[in-house]
């Protein structure tokens, strides 16, 4: 490989990281045409699974990232929401057993006339957001 495809592989690469980084700025946002039992009903999807998978007061989430279970607890339940590909993602704030501050996003899509949160993913700890992508299915 020349010097010239080199160079043109890293633009490639950083102009693909910064329009990840800047898509990633819609998980804080709220998309104002998701409204009435839509919302709702995204909401209550999410409250449900979180309550389903709370035992005794805590969620349980494995950090791939730290490689580690972190026990959670819900501090609340945030009412922005967006479409991302075929999921409507929202979040939640939660201490984990460190008392550190984790935002998880939850992802909830529709299916036979129902919404049903697939699952969570640790979005930011302390204030320190991660990177991920959600690709078209």
């Amino acid at each position: 490989m020349n010097a010239s495809q080199n160079q043109f592989k890293t633009k490639h690469y950083l102009s693909a990281i910064l329009l990840l980084a800047l898509s990633l700025s819609l998980f804080a946002a709220d998309d104002p045409s998701i409204k009435g039992n839509l919302r709702d009903n995204i909401q209550q999807s999410m409250q449900s699974y979180i309550d389903h998978q709370t035992i005794d007061g805590h969620m349980y989430v494995f950090d791939s990232h730290k490689g580690k279970l972190l026990k959670l607890t819900l501090d609340e339940l945030h009412s922005g929401i967006v479409k991302k590909g075929n999921f409507y993602v929202s979040c939640a704030d939660f201490k984990d057993q460190d008392n550190r501050k984790i935002d998880m996003d939850f992802l909830v899509r529709a299916s036979d006339g129902k919404l049903i949160t697939t699952q969570g993913i640790v979005h930011s700890v302390d204030g320190k957001k991660r990177k991920y992508h959600l690709e078209k299915i």
